[in-house]
């Protein structure tokens, strides 16, 4: 597998991190994972803009402009046999570089950018999950960002594993219902559609926004909530989101059986499409 690194392409088992960088001591750095269909981003400008807009809340510069990461992209994509594929996954990863021991912030900093890719396999048709022990944390100023820190995330995915689920629903601090480990929550009451609020230490989703446009387009009531576990017994329906997996449906909660909501289905075809359509104008 090849990789981009810093402005080179080479091969991943050559490729050299220095063992300073503080992104790898502190996780000092934040991360975008894409869908590349066919040689295309999809959302690209959007996933870039999060990146930025975190880098400057963490006072990071990205050295490299936005034409610039794109071309790097699909440079990569055709390095490694994947522009024509039909799905395939993309990590951009920056982080503050090298620095000195310690938690200060180096006065002087040369970032790190890395992009590596894969080949993406189809969404599964459906998802089981728990609820998990470890809980988000919204007075964090990291809950909203996509930095790369993600223990928690980790070892909510570990614990559902262990119970013999797929995904891991994580509570906030106040215990109401937040994210899956790597996805954003929605829930069906009735023909409404809520998702938790960004109030409770979610990371507000690329492809979350896109539903939250795109859902009331289709005459689905939608809003954003402070959501409490108990109100899942009452749910019919619920699916999970993000960049790689798009809409995929919950079909079992802690072991209880969840209804397959109509409107999910249509709501999954109106995302493709919607997908399909800025390959097309790109």
């Amino acid at each position: 597998m090849k990789i981009w690194l810093n402005g080179i392409i080479v091969d991943a088992g050559e490729a050299r991190i220095d063992p300073t960088d503080r992104g790898f001591l502190l996780g000092d750095g934040l991360f975008e994972t894409m869908l590349a269909r066919n040689g295309h981003i999809s959302f690209f400008d959007e996933h870039l803009l999060r990146l930025v807009s975190a880098a400057d809340v963490m006072g990071i510069e990205m050295p490299v402009g936005p034409v610039h990461v794109e071309e790097a992209c699909l440079e990569l994509l055709e390095a490694n046999g994947l522009d024509g594929a039909a799905r395939a996954s993309l990590r951009l990863t920056l982080t503050r570089g090298p620095g000195p021991r310690g938690l200060a912030v180096p006065e002087q900093s040369s970032p790190t950018v890395l992009i590596s890719c894969a080949a993406a396999p189809s969404p599964p048709e459906r998802l089981s999950a728990i609820v998990a022990t470890p809980r988000r944390n919204p007075w964090s100023p990291s809950s909203r960002l996509k930095a790369l820190p993600y223990l928690d995330n980790v070892l909510a995915k570990e614990e559902a594993r262990m119970k013999g689920a797929d995904e891991a629903l994580m509570l906030e601090t106040s215990g109401c219902l937040a994210c899956a480990s790597a996805a954003n929550l929605f829930l069906w009451e009735g023909e409404r559609l809520v998702t938790p609020s960004e109030l409770c230490g979610i990371l507000p989703g690329i492809t979350r926004a896109a539903l939250l446009e795109l859902a009331p387009d289709m005459g689905i009531e939608v809003s954003e909530d402070e959501i409490a576990p108990a109100r899942l017994a009452h749910i019919s329906g619920a699916f999970l989101t993000n960049s790689l997996i798009g809409l995929v449906p919950l079909s079992r909660i802690d072991g209880r059986n969840i209804p397959a909501h109509p409107m999910t289905a249509r709501l999954a075809a109106a995302y493709e499409l919607l997908l399909d359509a800025a390959d097309e104008n790109d």
